[in-house]
Formats: C-alpha cells, sequence, structure tokens
C-alpha cells in the first residue's frame, strides 16, 4: 500500500510529466491544453499548498509534542523537588534512602539538560530545513511557470509558422 506522501509524490510527477508532454503534444488541440495546462497549473498550485499546509501542520504537531514534553519535565521535576523535601523531613534511619533518592535525583537532572538542549537543536534544524523546503518550492513553482510560458509561447510560434505554411500552399493553387 502506498503511503499518502508517496502518492502525492507521484502525483507530483505525473503532473510535470503531463507538462512536459503537453509540449510534444499535436497543434489540433491547442484550445483544450490552454485549458489543460490552465487545470495543470491550478493542481501544481494546489499541491503546493497542500503540502505547505501538510508541513506547517506537522510543524505545530511537532510544537505541540516538544512543549508537552517540556511541560511533563516541568512537572516530574517538581515533583522530585517535592519528593527531596518530604525525604529531607525524614529522620536520620533514611538517610541511605534519602541519598540514593538524591542520586538518581541528580541523575535525572543530567539527563534532561541534553534532552531540553536536543530538543532545541531539533527544532532550530527542523525551521532550517522546512526554510530550505519552501525556497526549493518556490524555486520549483517559478520553473513550473516558465515551463509553461516556454510551451505556451512554442505552440504559438508553431501555429504561426503552420498558418504561414498553410498560407503560402493556398497561393499556389
Amino acid at each position: 500500500m502506498a503511503t499518502p506522501k508517496r502518492s502525492h509524490d507521484q502525483q507530483q510527477q505525473q503532473i510535470v510529466q503531463q507538462v512536459k508532454n503537453s509540449g510534444m503534444m499535436n497543434n489540433h488541440m491547442s484550445p483544450r491544453r490552454d485549458d489543460r495546462e490552465e487545470e495543470i497549473s491550478r493542481s501544481v498550485l494546489a499541491m503546493f499548498k497542500a503540502k505547505e499546509e501538510e508541513i506547517e501542520r506537522r510543524k505545530l504537531e511537532v510544537r505541540d509534542k516538544v512543549h508537552a514534553h517540556l511541560g511533563r519535565v516541568e512537572n516530574e521535576t517538581k515533583r522530585l523537588a517535592e519528593i527531596r523535601e518530604e525525604i529531607e523531613g525524614f529522620t536520620d534511619p533514611m538517610r541511605k534512602d534519602v541519598a540514593m533518592v538524591r542520586k538518581k535525583i541528580d541523575m535525572v537532572n543530567k539527563e534532561l539538560k541534553p534532552l531540553g538542549q536536543t530538543c532545541q537543536k531539533k527544532e532550530r534544524e527542523y525551521n532550517e530545513a522546512l526554510e530550505a523546503f519552501n525556497e526549493k518550492n518556490k524555486e520549483k513553482a517559478q520553473l513550473v511557470t516558465k515551463l509553461v510560458q516556454l510551451v505556451a509561447e512554442s505552440e504559438r510560434m508553431r501555429m504561426k509558422k503552420l498558418e504561414e505554411l498553410s498560407k503560402n500552399i493556398d497561393t499556389l493553387h
């Protein structure tokens, strides 16, 4: 079963192939091709917008997950602080247990710091990757627009040549 991303990419490839092939079609289909090219352009733009919306949605999901995780970490830190205070209130026979729990708390705190830094680093990397992706999408859209313009210009020039040839043939008769 194809994943949504893979089928989306396949759809994009099919549309780009259709745009490429539209320059190779016969001239009989010129009015329909203009409509088809507009439809393809709209379809490509709609796909780009859908992809950008999907990326934004995923970005928000990741951000929400990170914030939820940080919230849980903060709650756990508070719980650990409360546990530490309770343990400190115990009598001397609990000293060993208190020391052991403190060591565990310290270990957890040491583990939390790099995790927080990793979360921030990943968020920065994600933002950079998203920015690069958006730039490439813009570049692709510009190239598709240019391709559509070139195909239209080519068709117009070929039609003009055919009309000239037709006039020449008519003048020969």
